[in-house]
């Protein structure tokens, strides 16, 4: 086993952010008329993008195909070792197929590009060697030349797959903005997991888990004493009797009621409550009523559907949900 090189790991890792950062600022000099028409001709797509590589490309081709369908443009993935040897089949008249490489020159590219033009798809090369067979066969190139790699031999594929990632990423958020695509349209693909609940999840889907705990403003203390335990949420709406929210009483205003010594036969909730609620429409996404609970330092909102009062939503509701 070969003696361990003493390095400064610290100015090893900025070189390489340095170099990538720099490789990333220099594509900018690429984005041209064919980078356009790129644009232009996915986006009129009626087929599928499919993106094809071998090696490291392949797993930025699988990463750029992953971003595409989860924002709107069909994308599929084509190992071209694989392509080959019966994956061509996936490939239909309407699709466009996107070649990445980064020398253009590798012996499965130089098997796979005759097979493609011979289908009479159109084919686009991100290619990091713009004289390359790639890119003299295909019939755009999405320039992704790089100085060096950060490799110290100028080796391993570092800044040269930055590069592809980068151009990938620039050519996704082009097609995000052509179709307009929002984030609804995100939600729609992103149902599972915490991203998909902060686009979709709304404050009445996690006040309806609850009973709607409420008193009336004559109420003893302890009947409110009494409703806020069995709602088991620290706290209560206050109700007149016209069934129009008044307030709210929470355990913190027990305590402090407790402090001031009053004796508890004459205590009614209208002595207790805070007469100015923080409140949320049902209709608001749960994300938004987290910011109102950050920003007023609160750990629960009364839910109204319009002016009425239906529920409650507490800050345990969005831990078990996954949205903190």
């Amino acid at each position: 086993m070969k003696n361990r090189t003493v390095i400064n790991i610290a100015e090893v890792a900025k070189r390489t952010l340095r170099l990538e950062a720099e490789a990333i600022d220099d594509l900018q000099q690429y984005i041209n008329a064919d980078f356009e028409q790129v644009v232009e001709l996915i986006a009129h797509c009626p087929g599928r993008l499919v993106i094809t590589g071998i090696g490291k490309s392949a797993i930025i081709g699988q990463k750029i195909v992953a971003t595409l369908n989860s924002t709107g443009t069909p994308a599929s993935f084509m190992h071209a070792a694989d392509a080959i040897h019966g994956d061509l089949g996936m490939i239909q008249e309407e699709d466009i197929i996107l070649c990445i490489s980064k020398s253009g020159n590798s012996p499965e590219i130089k098997v796979l590009v005759p097979l493609v033009k011979n289908f009479g798809n159109k084919l686009i090369a991100m290619v990091g060697n713009a004289s390359s067979f790639l890119a003299r066969e295909a019939d755009l190139i999405l320039d992704t030349t790089v100085t060096q790699e950060a490799c110290p031999n100028n080796l391993a594929p570092t800044t040269s797959t930055t590069a592809q990632l980068a151009m990938g990423d620039a050519l996704a958020v082009c097609l995000i903005e052509w179709h307009g695509f929002t984030a609804g349209d995100f939600a729609k693909f992103h149902p599972g997991g915490t991203l998909g609940k902060k686009l979709y999840l709304k404050v009445g889907d996690l006040s309806r888990q609850h009973q709607a705990p409420h008193v009336q403003l004559e109420s003893t203390l302890k009947e409110v004493i009494v409703n806020i335990s069995s709602g088991m949420l620290g706290v209560t709406a206050v109700l007149d009797k016209d069934g129009v929210l008044a307030g709210i009483i929470t355990d913190g205003d027990l305590r402090r009621m407790l402090e001031k010594e009053i004796p508890a036969s004459s205590v009614t909730a209208k002595n207790i409550m805070s007469t100015h609620p923080k409140t949320i429409q049902k209709d608001e996404l749960a994300i938004n009523a987290l910011e109102m609970m950050r920003q007023h330092d609160i750990t629960q909102l009364l839910v109204l559907e319009d002016k009425r009062y239906i529920g409650i939503i507490h800050l345990h509701d969005l831990i078990r949900e996954g949205i903190i």
